[in-house]
């Protein structure tokens, strides 16, 4: 899977910087899981479809009423399409430069703050939906004051969500320029029970699929793939015993994506099928 550098790929290969850009964005197939390398901090105004996002440590989905801004980083997102066989989203990008600028006219200095997530989730509302208009009509025009009316857009949204969300959001905003990278422990841990592929986890730590292998011996003494499903399928055992659930009902949330490869395991492991745990 090739790694998607965003916004770099919709600004084209002009090699100009820019801290402020708005890419509309249309696709009429599933894409699922794709890898990006987000270099902007992100505003994803979803229109129509769905979408899911793969963190280092979480992850999030939404819909159509709802919007999200991404910290920048490497994440795995996957954009689904609704009813109407279409997905559409506005893409506004801000570089961290744009950022400090505006915490620094608009908002208080704040201690240094760590985000317990790279996102905030936005409901979309008639404001928001009259605003995606304007911001629509003003990234068509090539006259040089679009640059100035599109810095008064980012203002404008960042003002009205700070009015709408208060405190929470300009808490996330101070996140959004600290240094803090997630930890390859946390990375790995936060995951276990997750589907994500070793090679996908190995992307959210910022490694290639061999230098993670080496990586995750050398911090655990066990190969990811033997290490992954013992933690999972001994989480099957002990919930299997505890009588409430059965081997459908739990071998999606343990990370596997079908019954069969999951009743295959646990009976390698333990030797015997897990129908036939006792509790």
């Amino acid at each position: 899977m090739s790694i998607e550098n965003i916004p770099e790929i919709y600004i084209g290969e002009s090699n100009t910087t820019t801290d402020l850009f708005v890419h509309e964005f249309k696709m009429t197939s599933d894409v699922v899981k794709s890898k990006v390398n987000l270099s902007m901090n992100m505003f994803s105004f979803l229109q129509v479809g769905k979408k899911q996002v793969h963190f280092a440590d979480t992850a999030v989905a939404v819909n159509q009423q709802q919007s999200l801004l991404l910290k920048k980083g490497n994440w795995l997102w996957t954009e689904l399409l609704d009813m109407e066989a279409i997905y559409y989203c506005k893409l506004f990008f801000f570089s961290e430069t744009k950022l400090r600028q505006f915490l620094s006219k608009y908002t208080n200095d704040v201690e240094p703050y760590q985000e317990k997530v790279p996102y905030f989730v936005i409901e979309n509302d008639a404001y928001i939906a009259s605003y995606l208009k304007t911001l629509a009509v003003i990234c068509k025009t090539s006259h040089r004051s679009g640059d100035t009316l599109l810095n008064l857009k980012f203002e404008e949204i960042m003002l009205y969500l700070l009015n709408k969300y208060g405190e929470k959001f300009e808490y996330y905003l101070h996140s959004l320029i600290s240094k803090e990278v997630s930890s390859f422990k946390k990375v790995v841990e936060s995951n276990v029970y997750s589907n994500l592929k070793l090679e996908e986890i190995a992307f959210l730590c910022n490694m290639s699929l061999s230098t993670f292998k080496r990586h995750f011996k050398l911090e655990y003494q066990v190969a990811p793939g033997k290490w992954l499903q013992d933690k999972r399928l001994q989480k099957a055992k002990d919930l299997l015993q505890e009588g409430e659930l059965s081997p459908s009902d739990i071998y999606m949330e343990i990370g596997y994506n079908n019954l069969s490869n999951f009743s295959t395991a646990f009976k390698n492991k333990f030797g015997i099928s897990p129908t036939e745990i006792p509790n």
